[in-house]
């Protein structure tokens, strides 16, 4: 099992930046594929970004293609979100969380089920 904390979340003006984090502790970070969800009030929870446990693939839902990036440091057991050109719909609850899978498929590690550990979440509000 793995512990996540998010942190970074805040209010923005459309068009500015942020950049979540995402602390891990218990079993080694580096073997946890690792992705971020969020979820906006009176919605589901969506897919947003996922890495490879190694670092060297990434998956982005359509909606955040070009304007966020996930990465990790697996020396820091830590994991992050830049999010640059915010819009207001971008606005919601965001999560990390972390999978043991060894299937790196887009249809697996795209889908919330897929991870076993999640972490409390953190506020993103993007004002227009």
């Amino acid at each position: 099992q793995v512990q996540l904390v998010e942190s970074g979340g805040g209010l923005v003006q459309a068009g500015g930046s942020l950049n979540l984090s995402c602390a891990a502790s218990g079993r080694t970070f580096s073997s946890y594929a690792m992705g971020w969800f969020r979820q906006a009030p009176g919605k589901e929870r969506e897919f947003v970004a996922a890495i490879k446990w190694s670092g060297s693939s990434t998956y982005y839902a359509d909606s955040v293609k070009g304007r966020f990036t996930i990465s990790r440091d697996n020396s820091k057991n830590t994991g992050y979100l830049q999010m640059n050109s915010l819009k207001p719909e971008d606005t919601a609850v965001y999560y990390c969380a972390a999978s043991g899978t060894r299937l790196w498929v887009r249809s697996v590690v795209t889908t919330s089920t897929t991870y076993g550990d999640w972490g409390q979440g953190t506020q993103v509000t993007v004002s227009s």
